[in-house]
């Protein structure tokens, strides 16, 4: 069972105090309070709440310098903290913006925008903290979690599972930095079609090294995915060296010395469909993606193939080659 999550309300009027405590609690929050800053800050650091509620103006040590101490503890520096003030000049909101704090709150203040400004504040806390560092994307308890919700919903999906081939090749040549940048990009990449053209249902995600994932409703999955590997193959240019992207290959040298030929960088996507009823854990739709990546990964150059019903279908399954004039057009049927 998930542990609830817990907020500190820290306000010396008690009225106000049992206010928030009451409306957080019907609000399904286990709610902590103290009504000075010192019990404020001391009950932070045991029990480390979800997030603190913080009235600027309290006794023993106000507001703004408990947002600084706990800022200042690495134990509790990612604790999300909304200050609480009756103070309307702009100064007084950035003081406290300044040492630290996510959000604030106006008294007197309105029970609908506290509850928004709370769930807002502890969504954020949790992407970021579930975040891939080099990405900024969702991280892998976040997508087993996304798509646990999607399943739970019986909601139809489409799971896109994006690899980068031969990324060790170009890793090992251009070294870690050029390839970071280049997972950088595609994670970029991600991020942009969602803004753009997913539907407010896409999610994105950055299981780690050089693969992804992008869950979207059916209709708009090949489409996407298509427009990624498009957007991809045009943008790679500019991490490879011109004679080695004029030559199409690497040129490596194997543990003997002999030279060796390696494929430029290129996408393996893989599409996984569901109607909300065939899979019923994540753990079969993680297969699914994953055979189904080893079959794209059998073809060369930047492939899209897409699975329907658990069956690998001539007709729902395209490849693309890297050519850009040849991703816009249908591409080629592949039999399973």
């Amino acid at each position: 069972m998930d542990k609830p999550t817990t907020i500190l309300v820290v306000e010396d009027d008690p009225a106000i105090r049992r206010i928030l405590e009451y409306q957080l609690l019907k609000a399904g929050y286990e709610v902590l309070t103290a009504g000075d800053g010192v019990t404020g800050l001391n009950s932070v650091k045991e029990h480390q709440p979800d997030l603190v509620l913080l009235d600027v103006m309290l006794p023993r040590m106000d507001g703004h310098e408990v947002c600084r101490r706990i800022r200042e503890d690495y134990q509790i520096a990612q604790t999300p903290i909304i200050m609480l003030t009756a103070r309307s000049a702009v100064k007084d909101r950035v003081a406290g913006l300044a040492q630290g704090a996510n959000d604030y709150l106006m008294k007197p203040y309105d029970q609908e925008e506290m509850l928004v400004r709370v769930k807002n504040t502890l969504v954020l806390a949790k992407n970021q903290r579930e975040a891939n560092p080099l990405t900024g994307l969702p991280g892998n308890s976040a997508i087993e979690s996304e798509l646990k919700r999607r399943l739970l919903q019986n909601r139809d999906l489409a799971f896109i599972y994006l690899d980068i081939d031969n990324f060790k090749g170009y890793n090992d040549t251009y070294g870690y930095a050029r390839g970071d940048g280049a997972i950088r990009l595609l994670g970029g990449i991600l991020s942009d079609m969602l803004h753009k053209v997913c539907d407010d249902a896409g999610f994105a995600g950055h299981i780690g090294g050089d693969d992804f994932v992008m869950i979207t409703n059916i209709e708009n999955a090949e489409s996407v995915s298509r427009l990624v590997v498009k957007t991809f193959d045009k943008a790679k240019k500019e991490l490879f060296r011109q004679n080695d992207w004029e030559a199409g290959f690497l040129r490596v040298l194997d543990r003997q010395g002999k030279e060796c030929r390696l494929p430029l960088m290129s996408l393996t996507v893989a599409i996984v469909t569901s109607d909300g009823k065939q899979y019923e854990h994540i753990g079969q739709i993680s297969d699914a993606a994953s055979e189904l990546k080893k079959y794209g990964k059998t073809f060369q150059g930047s492939i899209v193939v897409k699975e329907r019903r658990g069956t690998l279908s001539d007709e729902n399954t395209a490849s693309l080659s890297n050519r850009e004039e040849s991703i816009q057009d249908e591409g080629l049927s592949r039999e399973g």
